[in-house]
């Protein structure tokens, strides 16, 4: 039965009502809403809405199939998921995040946009929505009296959008050579300086909080950082909602952001590093001196037993594949190291009270709560088991010999939907979910014809 619209019966993690008529009164010029939640892939799927659908955002929510969760990255069903037409394709409610109600700066019309999680028609947390996989995680934190500190660092390439399209390329004059790289260059981020800057403005109006924006390893990429969070959940919200604003932005300027995981062979492909630290009651952080240097050793040795198991959550597209590439910057062997940026998980240089795990396996394009999922379920099964990982490694990790990565989509999805690890983190419905929609995705792909075969054999 359909719960109340009363404030009353609001569960105390929901907004109530009060927050879409208190954004209202504050924004009278408002005249439309796109209700926001990021399906099984990380895509933004939802609604448009005029400004009076706000308020049941809040509760009892916003009407939404359960079977968003079972799209593939295209949004078509896939039925062997077995939550479409089979159940009827039932209705569960998408229900306002708390604080993600907020102006969309770059539309042409005064419009909002708020973020939403899915709840089941009992109101339920919807155990597909990643969202609240990723709570699960961050609950057996709080049992043992800890809280992730969490970050995301987030890659992007800006294109010419139509010939990009057309032929892969960047779309502009950018001459041959290395030393058009312009790694780290002010030079280059000028050159963007008042798309960075509507960028910027955007993320200050959604309360996302940004922080640097540095010039990357080739022509036309760019990496935007946002700041350390205590809040595991508003680092990934965080996260969707800047790929958002990033996006949207670059469309005014008339470009394309893509973060696609490697859009060009030749260049380096897409990350999304995760940087991640954990304190006690007293907000002390558990890695720091040096007893902390050995949990932090646990953690690291977690997240290098669960790799395999994890890695079509850091990688869960075919193209993804394409960038695990000796020399790349992005990990090709299961290893850790301090200071040290050829490894999967790396301790960043920092003073002891900062002292934290940065995680380099993702893609850009990835899930960034099932990342965070992944990241933060791996370290606690290295610190509640108190298991070590083999010697940091020192110098160039490609070129070390230690268990390699496969960089075939099909490895990492029998690794997955075969994994115990898996199965406690999802639950075994969604790992299996997620397997068949990725195995569709394959499928896709592997019955392309490409050009190269076309030109080379008619």
């Amino acid at each position: 039965m359909r719960e109340s619209a009363s404030s009353e019966n609001t569960p105390a993690n929901l907004p109530s009502n009060d927050e879409a008529e208190k954004f209202l009164a504050e924004n009278p010029d408002i005249e439309s809403v796109d209700f926001l939640i990021p399906d099984i892939n990380g895509v933004m799927r939802g609604k448009w809405g005029p400004t009076e659908a706000l308020g049941k955002a809040g509760n009892p929510g916003i009407n939404m199939p359960l079977s968003i969760f079972g799209l593939d990255v295209w949004g078509r069903e896939v039925e062997s998921t077995g939550i479409h037409i089979e159940t009827g394709d039932i209705d569960g409610y998408c229900r306002a995040i708390p604080g993600r109600i907020n102006r969309a700066p770059w539309a042409p019309r005064p419009s909002a946009q708020v973020l939403m999680s899915m709840y089941t028609e009992t109101g339920e947390p919807c155990a597909y929505d990643p969202r609240h996989v990723l709570q699960r995680v961050v609950d057996r934190f709080t049992a043992l009296g800890l809280k992730p500190v969490t970050a995301f660092e987030l890659e992007f390439y800006l294109v010419d959008p139509a010939v990009f399209q057309r032929s892969g390329r960047m779309g502009k004059d950018l001459g041959p050579g290395p030393e058009q790289q312009q790694m780290y260059s002010l030079s280059e981020l000028r050159g963007q300086s008042d798309l960075f800057a509507e960028i910027r403005a955007a993320a200050v109006a959604q309360g996302l909080p940004i922080d640097t924006i540095i010039k990357e390893a080739a022509p036309g990429q760019f990496e935007v950082n946002l700041k350390h969070r205590d809040d595991a959940m508003a680092a990934a919200d965080d996260t969707v909602l800047l790929r958002r604003v990033i996006t949207e932005c670059a469309h005014k300027f008339g470009l394309r952001a893509t973060f696609m995981a490697k859009p060009f062979l030749e260049w380096p492909g897409n990350g999304m590093h995760v940087h991640a630290s954990v304190v006690d009651e007293n907000g002390k952080n558990i890695f720091a001196g040096e007893d902390g240097d050995i949990r932090l050793q646990h953690a690291a040795a977690g997240l290098l037993k669960t790799l395999k198991d994890t890695l079509l959550l850091y990688i869960p597209g075919f193209n993804g594949y394409r960038r695990l590439q000796p020399g790349s910057y992005a990990p090709t062997r299961i290893a850790w190291g301090r200071n040290n940026r050829s490894v999967v998980v790396r301790v960043p240089a920092s003073d002891d009270k900062a002292r934290r795990l940065e995680h380099r396996m993702s893609g850009a394009d990835a899930n960034p709560y099932f990342v965070l999922a992944g990241v933060l379920g791996g370290m606690l099964e290295g610190i509640e088991n108190a298991i070590m990982p083999p010697p940091a490694v020192e110098g160039n990790a490609y070129t070390v010999a230690l268990p390699q990565l496969s960089d075939d989509m099909d490895d990492a999805i029998e690794d997955f939907e075969n994994s115990e690890f898996i199965a406690r983190l999802f639950g075994t419905e969604l790992r299996m979910i997620f397997a068949e929609i990725k195995r569709e995705e394959l499928k896709a792909f592997d019955n392309e014809i490409t050009p190269l075969e076309r030109s080379t054999y008619l």
